[in-house]
């Protein structure tokens, strides 16, 4: 088989060979930390805690983790300090003068900026640590007897520390997967985590089902898992959609001038993404499904009926008024992020220096506008798709009865995340294959020679 092939043509070259090994030692090790009980606890009384992050919207936080916050793991809060920080930055380097600064120098620029997203890491760190210890015992009913120290001032310093080391030492081994290693190490880490707990998520759901006769039996796990491959599918197609722009490139004439031909330039493309904002207004949405709740949890209408009813109906994350609240805030982030991060000016003011052009249109302005026009259209039926993908996970709890454990991997930010991740990493051994002359892994034919 071609893909046996490729798998071995991988191994051949030292370069990539190396790359993998080191990435896989670095996830392990990752992987076991997020299994190391914070000192002070045991964990043979964490009942409550794994209880109460098997379903809602703390199962997803969970499953970002690997497991970790439900084992008060000393990897507790994740990477996800690190990518709210990167977020907050990204944000602020639309409003902040210095930041756009640091944007424009280059790689200089963003050695500080990730210097900054660093400190600020630390910052989210020590608000979330604290948060999280203090809510083990009244949220999650873990008892007393669990802190064989107690929860003395000395237990919330050196707890606070580990969390705190254990994010950061989580964002090194991703900044090092990056850089010895193959993929993008932050991604790499979400995406293990989310693997890690999929397996377990299929079991119990395929344990459900496979128990007495009224619950569909083998025949409804089989259905199950033709469905989730379609949504994988669907998700790939999502990712890789793009709208090729037409450009020309003058070619530069023996006198210096440009030749404009249709014939003597090099035709080329601008590649539009489908979704080019990827997981991101999905996070922000996921972030904003929390208000509601809580107002209506609020003293000032907890009493009321409206409060009642917004308590009820958004604290149930597959709930109907809770999705089609999530489908449309994913629409408007998704116009939002897309805006903020598809710079059309730079893009046709780089085309223009450079020498290209989109046919029929002027260089300058006329192109900005064009591309602007082009992405609010492509982004339109992107934004709603991304919307359908995120809230199909309450469709096939309703309609299947399928357990919300596993259903989180039907859609939402873990499959999008799993299979972006998957698909960027294979393209990167995708390169190293094809610039050794061997047949990549996302493409079939025969092997290219080796050049003398």
């Amino acid at each position: 088989m071609k893909f046996i092939e490729s798998l071995k043509n991988v191994w051949k070259i030292e370069e990539l060979r190396n790359r993998i090994i080191v990435t896989l030692g670095l996830l392990l090790v990752y992987r076991f930390g997020a299994q190391v009980v914070l000192p002070g606890i045991d964990a043979a009384q964490l009942g409550g805690l794994q209880q109460g992050t098997d379903s809602g919207i703390l199962s997803i936080l969970n499953m970002f983790t690997g497991g970790a916050f439900a084992n008060a793991s000393v990897f507790a809060l994740g990477i996800m300090p690190y990518i709210s920080a990167s977020i907050v930055v990204q944000l602020m380097g639309i409003a902040i003068p210095y930041l756009q600064k640091l944007q424009k120098e280059g790689a200089s620029g963003q050695k500080k900026i990730n210097q900054i997203t660093r400190w600020l890491t630390i910052a989210i760190c020590l608000l979330q640590a604290p948060g999280y210890l203090a809510s083990l015992t009244p949220m999650f009913g873990i008892p007393e007897s669990a802190f064989l120290l107690g929860q003395g001032p000395l237990f919330y310093f050196s707890s606070i520390t580990i969390l705190v080391t254990g994010c950061i030492f989580a964002m090194w081994l991703g900044e090092k997967i990056t850089d010895k290693g193959i993929g993008n190490g932050i991604s790499l880490l979400i995406m293990v985590g989310i693997i890690a707990t999929l397996p377990q998520a299929f079991l119990q759901n395929a344990a459900t089902r496979l128990e007495g006769g009224g619950n569909g039996g083998l025949m409804m796990v089989l259905i199950e898992f033709v469905i989730w491959f379609v949504i994988i599918l669907a998700s790939i197609m999502l990712v890789m959609g793009v709208r090729k722009i037409a450009v020309q490139y003058a070619r530069r004439t023996a006198s210096g001038g440009y030749e404009k031909s249709a014939m003597a330039g090099s035709r080329q493309y601008i590649p539009l993404k489908l979704n080019a904002s990827g997981v991101m207004p999905i996070i922000f949405a996921q972030a904003l499904m929390f208000v509601p709740s809580l107002i209506g949890q609020s003293a000032l209408l907890k009493e009321t009926a409206t409060g009642t009813w917004m308590a009820t109906n958004y604290s149930d994350m597959f709930g109907f008024w809770y999705n089609v609240t999530f489908a449309l805030l994913i629409i408007v982030f998704t116009y939002f992020y897309t805006a903020i991060t598809v710079p059309t000016n730079k893009m046709a003011d780089d085309l223009k220096r450079s020498g290209g052009f989109i046919p029929g249109i002027r260089p300058g302005s006329e192109t900005s506008e064009y591309l602007d026009r082009i992405m609010s259209q492509i982004t339109l039926p992107g934004s709603i798709f991304l919307a359908l993908i995120a809230v199909f996970p309450a469709f096939i709890v309703k309609l299947m009865g399928v357990q919300q454990g596993w259903a989180l991997f039907f859609g939402g930010t873990s499959l999008l995340i799993m299979v972006g991740v998957a698909i960027d990493t294979m393209q990167q051994i995708n390169s190293y294959l094809l610039n050794r002359h061997y047949d990549g892994l996302m493409k079939t034919g025969k092997n290219r020679k080796a050049s003398a």
